[in-house]
């Protein structure tokens, strides 16, 4: 972003900026149009949310297949709910017709429990881990097995003005005390991020978490712990959104407002993903000069945050007529050469790690250095098949931040956790 990232599809991160609605409209009908492959060809259908540049990517793996096999980019909707609201709804219904899904790494636990993606495993699940970083290839297992190919990831950053501050902060309650001097000397000072009752304030939450060293679930994900680290989170929490410095509308907050504030001059630190990097350079390149980042700040002064990450793992659907196929187009797709170019033309980050060090991303990533030291020690959300229901019990329990009572609602949110991971349906 997810997302997501992310709403729920957090906006990625984008190089070129001028990536405008007619341009993505034009995916669709090229998909559309690839749908008749060659006789005896098979098809390999890709589900996949909306990327720019992906049909190049997707032409290249076929001029690679030699005529064994055709990829064909079928474009999911834009919001996450929505994609997957359309992949489960087939996949229930044992749809043959999908092949390779772009899930949003919330959700593989949940497709694998269900029996509706395959299990990489040999020279496949050997070629995926080869060089991938360890945090997004935690979220593409499930006890124990690989079920997704990690394409790339995404991970928050802090952005602030080095006009006004001289070093960025390393803590939240540093970084408070440093808006609240600002706000006393008449300078723009606000901290802005996304507080508003949705997957970000969870993202933001969980961030604190692990932060402080928590732990929403057991290690297995199968019980609500909701220990003294989530508790301390909560009170960070608490104390943020009841400092003076906010914006306003924090508690109604979403990505893309947050990054519009912070672009006009209305913030001095912002935490969010690496996207409002080239948005700044383009709307207001005066601004972007006197604006540096750093890792998002820990709970406690002298430990570094861990930050949660988001991205997008290919999976391979059980009902697929074409496993081979689709293992094969699947690596294609996400191989360190195409994710370089996706890096670079959409700005997606890589999930492989050896792509940071070619010299073509230093321009597109400045910033890729900070977003390396955080990626190597990330903060993963639960990883159960349950994880939307407990999003969204979180989200409630947590808005308005404002109002958070750090055990009282430590303790409800532990019985709405427990309540969500007792539920077995997963359709929408």
């Amino acid at each position: 972003m997810s997302d997501s990232d992310e709403a729920r599809r957090r906006r990625r991160p984008r190089v070129r900026v001028a990536a405008t609605a007619a341009a993505l409209a034009l995916v669709a009908p090229m998909a559309a149009c690839a749908g008749g492959a060659d006789s005896g060809t098979p098809t390999i259908n890709l589900y996949y949310p909306p990327e720019q540049n992906l049909q190049q990517v997707v032409d290249e793996c076929n001029t690679q297949a030699d005529g064994r096999y055709r990829i064909v980019y079928r474009v999911l909707p834009r919001e996450a709910d929505e994609q997957r609201v359309q992949m489960v709804r087939r996949l229930a219904a044992e749809d043959t017709g999908m092949d390779v899904l772009g899930l949003d790494v919330t959700w593989t636990q949940e497709f694998a429990s269900a029996n509706w993606i395959l299990e990489w495993t040999g020279r496949d699940r050997a070629e995926v881990e080869d060089g991938t970083l360890d945090g997004p290839l935690e979220t593409a297992r499930y006890q124990n097995k690989l079920y997704g190919a990690p394409k790339n990831t995404n991970v928050q950053l802090l952005w602030y003005r080095k006009d006004l501050v001289p070093e960025p902060p390393t803590s939240w309650d540093e970084m408070i005390s440093m808006a609240q001097r600002l706000k006393e000397q008449g300078q723009p000072y606000q901290v802005l991020t996304m507080g508003a009752q949705y997957e970000g304030l969870v993202v933001l939450y969980n961030t604190l978490a692990a932060s402080a060293g928590g732990n929403i679930l057991n290690t297995d994900g199968t019980e609500a712990v909701m220990d003294d680290g989530t508790v301390r989170a909560l009170e960070v929490l608490r104390n943020f959104a009841t400092s003076g410095v906010t914006s306003p509308s924090f508690s109604n907050a979403t990505e893309d407002p947050v990054r519009l504030d912070f672009q006009a001059g209305n913030g001095a630190f912002q935490v969010n993903w690496p996207f409002v990097y080239p948005a700044m350079q383009e709307a207001n390149p005066e601004l972007a000069e006197q604006v540096g980042w750093a890792r998002v700040p820990g709970v406690d002064a002298g430990t570094p945050g861990r930050v949660t990450i988001g991205g997008v793992n290919l999976a391979v659907s059980a009902h697929s007529e074409h496993p081979q196929e689709s293992f094969e187009a699947a690596r294609c797709l996400r191989s360190a050469e195409h994710q370089k170019f996706s890096a670079i033309n959409d700005g997606v980050p890589p999930t492989i790690e050896r792509v940071y060090d070619d010299p073509e991303m230093d321009e597109a990533y400045p910033m890729k250095e900070t977003i390396l030291e955080q990626l190597r020690d990330p903060a993963v959300r639960p990883l159960t098949p349950a994880y939307q229901s407990i999003s969204t019990v979180t989200s409630a329990l947590l808005s308005p931040p404002s109002a958070i009572d750090p055990q009282a609602t430590a303790d409800e949110l532990r019985k709405a956790i427990a309540d969500a991971l007792e539920s077995k349906g997963v359709l929408p």
